[in-house]
């Protein structure tokens, strides 16, 4: 497994490489405009704090887009790590919903020491990935032949395989993706498709609706 071990920084340092982290992983475009949305905070602080993290050498400058130097993605890594780490530990063993656990993960990742990774990573069985599929950095993850849920037809059958990180960000979608059995490893069909994407499916008998939104992003194996 990869050494996650890096210098300590700032936890302002550890979320804004998280985020940048994530919006790659997402295929979102990395600019300071996407980052302010994500973490909530206006344009001129954001500005300032990638300043910031460029003096540190954390970000290079790409034309108008943003990218982790090394060291900045080797801290983002260590902190996603964490974060999903956690996340799985908060529902698995605490059995917190996915929307708890996300937040209460925001705040494991910044203070997680090697140690209890360590133990934490032996007590869940080495997990790949968060409870909404996402990757565990460090880990044997493979990735899946997957498509967005968007892209079946009235009839197909599929099995969730991941929830982006953009859905997590969403007030009140974890929750009602958690509460209609739209989970990783649920498989399911779709019984009905409307002109403005929205979907409906059915998960485990019941059925459910998806928005074109969330249908785009959420990832199936068909």
């Amino acid at each position: 497994m990869a050494d996650y071990r890096t210098p300590e920084y700032h936890p302002a340092f550890e979320e804004y490489c998280e985020t940048i982290f994530e919006l790659g992983e997402d295929d979102v475009e990395v600019i300071q405009a996407r980052i302010a949305e994500r973490l909530g905070y206006s344009r001129p602080a954001v500005s300032e704090m990638i300043k910031r993290l460029h003096a540190e050498g954390l970000v290079a400058m790409r034309a108008s887009t943003i990218a982790l130097t090394s060291a900045g993605r080797d801290l983002a890594e260590r902190v996603v790590r964490r974060h999903r780490l956690a996340e799985r530990f908060l529902t698995d063993v605490l059995e917190l919903s996915w929307a708890d656990a996300h937040i209460e993960a925001g705040r494991w990742e910044h203070v997680i020491s090697d140690a209890v990774e360590v133990a934490m990573t032996r007590l869940l069985r080495n997990p790949t990935t968060c409870p909404h599929g996402n990757p565990i950095p460090g880990t044997a993850y493979e990735t899946p032949h997957a498509v967005p849920l968007a892209s079946l037809a009235e009839g197909a059958t599929f099995t969730v395989e991941r929830i982006p990180e953009e859905l997590e960000f969403t007030p009140g979608l974890l929750a009602y993706l958690e509460g209609a059995s739209i989970r990783p490893g649920r498989s399911g069909s779709v019984t009905a498709a409307s002109p403005d994407g929205t979907l409906t499916i059915e998960i485990d008998g019941r059925h459910a609706g998806v928005g074109a939104f969330a249908g785009e992003r959420i990832l199936v194996t068909i």
